[in-house]
């Protein structure tokens, strides 16, 4: 078997990608420059939507689309970090999936910031201390993170994009299946995982804690313990995944929503979502969905949220297609703030 000459050719092909890549790498450092005089945001989530849809159009294989999207997710995110270099806020220590989420977003080549909360995450966005913020909205199986959609009302943060992550959960330990008295994870993990921890582990102890990442920080340190965390914490911090995808679900996926300062630009494909609050009086959320029918929009999710302020007053919660700067949804929107006590935007952003 003679390699030389295709591994030469691979050689040959290697050295024109490097040359190219830097040839982008030049063009995106002025983009950069660009984007700085005129005051506009470096990452741009429209653009990012366009340049990966059309290159999954031109990919013939044999990579796969999924391929192709990963290597150019480090490519764009090598850009980024030229252009400015970029800080990403995200709950949780390293290995979290809020941090996946981040890495899946945003890539590797730009700093990645661990907060304890998803306050601080906010904290650091508003203060400016991070660029964006990478926080969970919902999950598949459990639901909406109340906690995010609460901080969402009250803060001057957008929503500029978003990030769906398959979620897959493991068991692993420092010891053996049948040493564990204790299982440790964050509450949404052990939910996500209840059927099969109640089938296979029956008698074990389950202590929620925040993160899975703190989780498997905790196990490393334990004999009689096991946590429900991601693949990467099992590397991390030397545990032995015992088994895999205990999830409940295999369609299990987590909603991350990315905030920023800033709104973006309409892509031909997006979501707006919103907050309103209504009269109390018959009919009253009825006729708030009036508009949306009326003007033939399609909502993707309502919920409703307690306000705090006074008992029985609830926050609704709205995502519907299309992006608030279409006039059809411009239209909508202006007919539901007459109709209100309360109502704001808190973003349009491309449409995973």
């Amino acid at each position: 078997m003679n390699l030389s000459p295709l591994r030469r050719e691979i050689d040959g092909i290697d050295a024109r990608i490097v040359k190219l890549l830097n040839d982008r790498a030049a063009v995106s450092l002025a983009i950069g420059r660009e984007k700085i005089k005129g005051g506009h945001p470096i990452y741009a989530p429209a653009r990012e939507q366009d340049v990966l849809k059309r290159l999954k159009s031109l990919n013939l294989g044999p990579i796969k689309n999924e391929a192709v999207e990963a290597i150019y997710r480090e490519i764009m995110s090598a850009s980024l970090a030229l252009e400015k270099p970029l800080r990403i806020a995200y709950m949780g220590p390293e290995a979290t999936f809020s941090h996946l989420a981040s890495l899946k977003k945003f890539g590797s080549s730009v700093d990645h910031v661990s907060c304890d909360n998803v306050a601080e995450v906010f904290a650091k966005v508003e203060s400016g201390d991070c660029d964006y913020g990478v926080v969970p909205i919902e999950n598949s199986i459990e639901g909406v993170v109340t906690h995010t959609m609460d901080l969402l009302v009250d803060s001057d943060l957008k929503i500029c994009s978003q990030v769906l992550l398959h979620v897959t959960h493991n068991l692993m330990s420092k010891g053996s299946l049948a040493q564990i008295k204790e299982i440790y994870s964050h509450p949404q993990i052990l939910g996500q995982c209840r059927q099969w921890l109640l089938k296979n582990m029956p008698k074990a102890q389950l202590i929620p804690v925040v993160s899975s990442t703190k989780a498997a920080q905790m196990v490393a340190a334990k004999k009689h313990a096991a946590c429900i965390a991601s693949q990467i914490a099992a590397s991390l911090y030397g545990l032995t995944i015992l088994q895999r995808n205990i999830q409940d679900s295999a369609h299990n996926i987590t909603r991350f929503l990315v905030i920023s300062t800033m709104d973006v630009p309409p892509t031909g494909k997006d979501r707006t979502s919103l907050v309103f609050s209504i009269k109390d009086r018959v009919g009253a959320l009825h006729a708030m969905l009036t508009p949306f029918m009326k003007h033939k929009i399609n909502l993707t999710k309502i919920e409703s949220r307690p306000s705090k302020k006074k008992a029985w007053d609830y926050y609704f919660f709205v995502d519907c297609e299309g992006h608030q700067d279409e006039p059809r949804v411009a239209r909508a929107l202006s007919q539901l703030e007459g109709m209100c006590k309360f109502l704001k935007i808190l973003g349009s952003y491309p449409d995973a």
